[in-house]
């Protein structure tokens, strides 16, 4: 009888399982995806607003991308001809990997590191060599120096998502300097960090800089994700890799606004900072925790044999954290993402309720 390949091929993507999404928890206070509430909804009401009026969804977005790749060059001030675009950075990344590795390529990273990456490179077959984090959630840089020679890529995400960790400026640069194969530096949450990597890409051809607007500028809904890299990568990526049409016209011309004004951003930004030290601050009094520095938009912390309790009765008051579990040698790690003051307030205030 004829092998059913087909039904193999679906059996083999099922026991993948895929990257896992959190749980909906209806009217929830949403502190576990790292959305930015901050941005206030108004400004991006009248920004959809705007692109609507700006937009004939009746024709094919032709020129868009080029206006919005525009817009971002002024924003990052990196040329045009080293910026390309996607339906979120996911999809960015998505297309590297697909094109430009496979299961004799083998990738150095961090353990963790950004789900949907790992999730991906499982699909493709694509062999990891992970560094795992020390007991206090930091990384040596000298770890990756060591296994760099065996690596065909380097993918680090900084800071790193779910741990918040970020190389120091000089480390990082070092490390993609020595690399001799393709560098993928994954910048989601740069903006709430202390540094960019971004104008390395002039002087190392090797290096990919991926960027989003779904943190920083608040536009998770929309998926606007860019990278920034040397021309005739960014020329191939776009005109033969890349879809037709990556961009809605709604999408396009959204980013394009919220670009226009930057300096909402910027200052959503700086609160986020600030209440950041708060939480940090505020969990790290409390002996049931152990708390780690963070340079993203969220904060991670370790609740030990307490953390399903603790994230059980946040649900129950309508609170939404991540609950990762174990991470290395912590075995109750939960992420909670920084929101506006008044939900964080509520997250503070609902974790002195609990534990006093």
């Amino acid at each position: 009888m004829k092998t059913n390949w087909f039904e193999e091929k679906i059996a083999q993507f099922s026991s993948i399982g895929g990257y896992q999404k959190p749980e909906l928890i209806q009217d929830s206070i949403k502190l576990d995806s790292n959305e930015n509430y901050v941005i206030p909804k108004q400004f991006q009401n009248d920004i959809i607003l705007s692109a609507r009026k700006n937009s004939d969804i009746r024709e094919y977005p032709l020129g868009g991308v080029e206006r919005l790749i525009n817009a971002l060059s002024k924003f990052t001030k990196i040329p045009s001809s080293m910026i390309g675009v996607g339906n979120g950075s996911d999809q960015i990344l998505d297309l590297i990997l697909s094109n430009f590795a496979s299961k004799q390529t083998k990738i150095l990273t961090s353990n963790p590191t950004f789900g949907f990456f790992e999730e991906r490179c499982k699909l493709y077959g694509i062999p990891l060599i992970t560094i795992p984090f020390s007991e206090y959630m930091k990384l040596d840089v000298e770890d990756f120096l060591k296994q760099s020679k065996n690596a065909d890529i380097l993918y680090l995400d900084s800071p790193n998502n779910p741990t918040g960790f970020q190389f120091s400026k000089n480390e990082l640069q070092k490390l993609v300097e020595s690399f001799n194969g393709l560098v993928i530096i994954d910048e989601a949450y740069g903006e709430f960090s202390d540094y960019s990597l971004s104008n390395m890409v002039k002087t190392q051809n090797n290096l990919i800089v991926v960027q989003t607007l779904s943190k920083s500028f608040g536009l998770a809904g929309l998926r606007l994700g860019y990278f920034i890299a040397n021309k005739k990568f960014t020329d191939v990526f776009m005109k033969v890799l890349q879809y037709p049409y990556p961009l809605s016209t709604i999408t396009i011309e959204s980013g394009i606004e919220s670009i226009e004004k930057f300096h909402v951003m910027k200052d959503a930004v700086e609160n986020i900072k600030i209440e950041r030290k708060r939480i940090i601050d505020t969990l790290q009094k409390y002996d049931t925790f152990e708390v780690f520095d963070s340079k993203a938009n969220f904060v991670l912390f370790d609740a030990h044999s307490s953390y399903k309790r603790v994230y059980s009765a946040l649900a129950e008051q309508g609170i939404s954290i991540r609950k990762l579990g174990k991470i290395g040698n912590h075995e109750g790690c939960l992420r909670v993402t920084i929101g506006t003051k008044e939900m964080n307030s509520k997250f503070l205030l609902a974790i002195r309720d609990l534990l006093v």
